[in-house]
């Protein structure tokens, strides 16, 4: 399993855009990563583990998404 280490800012959505290309991961990398679950915003050199997901499975959109793809 990688690792990642954060910067002072990061929060577990952009990290998984980071990683992943999609924030739609964060879910991934909190379960990976219990012992950090207070965090909303991280403080720098946190140690993370990183793990492995399929990307190319896509992940449906919310719906709130779904509505501005429409318009």
């Amino acid at each position: 399993m990688r690792k990642y280490r954060t910067v002072q800012g990061d929060m577990w959505d952009s990290i998984a855009y980071k990683l992943y290309g999609s924030e739609r991961y964060m879910v991934d990398l909190l379960r990976a990563n219990q012992e950090h679950r207070k965090y909303y915003v991280f403080p720098a050199n946190v140690m993370l583990d990183v793990p492995d997901v399929d990307t190319t499975e896509m992940i449906p959109a919310p719906p709130w998404e779904e509505a501005e793809d429409e318009s």
